[in-house]
């Protein structure tokens, strides 16, 4: 049987309940019934990251898409299963609680123009009940399950996009010691694309060379190759 599932409080679907006078009407509201709402936001200190730090990716053209390393924040949700009999509201909740132990990852893709996706956990805090069938014949019973649940996100900056910091140009230096100063050789590589002003997207080659100083003194002439 499939539950319908709607975002709102739960104080809601109970007003439309107690609410209604015509106890004899066909159809008052369908159940069981399952509402979720957002309850809290609250900031994490524990998965704090440099805030200096950024992301980078090649955007369209000689651009870089560039934004600043995310904040980590705590959202909480509370999920409402509403049911007229209790083995109704047993049987939907052994089919969500087995998920978590305590936490089920679910992978977002966080800022799609970047290709930013991470693992984000969604713990199961607590499970609590309400069975309110006191009163007289005409009070309708309430059989709510309140389950409770943190979702540990982030939160993303304004994306930039800059024409500066592309790496058109790498070289490497390699020593026979670890004391650079003395080491009695010592091996360059550069690799820097052809032409020099190629963009990420270009379809081009690149020129490496290798140089070698001390007491070798050898020299490799420019090497040219394609992608």
């Amino acid at each position: 049987m499939k539950v319908p599932l709607g975002y709102g409080p739960m104080q809601k679907f109970l007003a439309r309940i107690e609410q209604q006078s015509e106890l004899n009407k066909a159809i008052q509201i369908t159940l069981p019934r399952i509402s979720f709402e957002m309850t809290s936001i609250q900031y994490d200190p524990t998965r704090k990251a440099n805030v200096t730090q950024t992301f980078k990716t090649c955007g369209n053209g000689n651009t870089i898409k560039k934004v600043y390393m995310p904040v980590p924040y705590n959202i909480g949700f509370q999920l409402n299963i509403m049911t007229k009999l209790q083995d109704d509201a047993l049987q939907i909740v052994e089919q969500i609680l087995p998920s978590f132990q305590p936490s089920f990852n679910l992978t977002v893709d966080l800022v799609d123009s970047i290709g930013e996706k991470r693992d984000i956990p969604v713990v199961l805090d607590s499970v609590s009940f309400t069975d309110d069938y006191e009163g007289d014949y005409s009070t309708r019973r309430t059989l709510i399950y309140t389950l409770n649940f943190t979702a540990k996100t982030y939160l993303f900056g304004p994306i930039s996009d800059s024409t500066d910091g592309l790496i058109k140009k790498v070289q490497v230096d390699m020593y026979t010691s670890a004391d650079t100063a003395t080491a009695k050789r010592e091996m360059r590589y550069t690799l820097v694309p052809d032409p020099i002003d190629a963009g990420p997207d270009d379809d081009f080659g690149f020129n490496e060379t290798w140089e070698t100083y001390g007491d070798a003194r050898i020299y490799s002439p420019t090497q040219q190759s394609d992608i």
